[in-house]
């Protein structure tokens, strides 16, 4: 058994169920962060940002289980592997956002900069509002169980990152 599937029961870490679950929990994943968004938490650029792992996750996990289903084993390993990189890079980027927020580094300029300066007149304040954006990558929106957004998309790409490599591992193997 592989490190990174110690902790998995084999049945979860077999390649088929780990491709099922990881596509699963990345769609629900994605699913909460609309819902939290139609509930009227604005998500900043790096919010936004952090969802392209899901946009291409959710479809490479489906398309490793189908593979995994019809028995193109190397195939679908190979898909879960990917989106273990994927994931990994998610939770990197997570990571990065939630220090982000807790003011650890500085973010981009574009969503954490300072105020533009004092508007010389009319048409200058109108260029500003428009180029202004209202949501602030370095402010937190919501804290659950004291971790922002971001820190939890950091911890459940890490999860979707060891189920998914767990998996190829598996597949692999076999």
């Amino acid at each position: 058994m592989t490190s990174v599937s110690k902790g998995l029961p084999h049945q979860i870490a077999a390649p088929l169920p780990a491709a099922l679950i990881a596509a699963s929990a990345a769609a629900a994943t994605i699913a909460g962060a609309w819902i939290f968004e139609w509930a009227g938490y604005a998500p900043c650029d790096l919010c936004l940002q952090q969802r392209w792992a899901y946009y291409v996750g959710v479809p490479l996990g489906a398309f490793a289980a189908l593979a995994l289903a019809a028995g193109w084993r190397r195939t679908g390993a190979a898909a879960l592997g990917l989106m273990a990189l994927l994931f990994l890079g998610g939770a990197v980027f997570g990571a990065w956002h939630a220090g982000v927020e807790w003011g650890f580094w500085p973010g981009p300029a574009g969503c954490t900069g300072n105020a533009a300066p004092r508007a010389s007149d009319m048409s200058d304040f109108l260029r500003q509002m428009e180029a202004t954006r209202l949501v602030r990558c370095d402010e937190v929106a919501i804290r659950i169980l004291g971790l922002s957004l971001a820190g939890w998309n950091a911890v459940i790409s890490l999860g979707i990152s060891a189920l998914a490599a767990a998996g190829a591992r598996g597949g692999a193997s076999a």
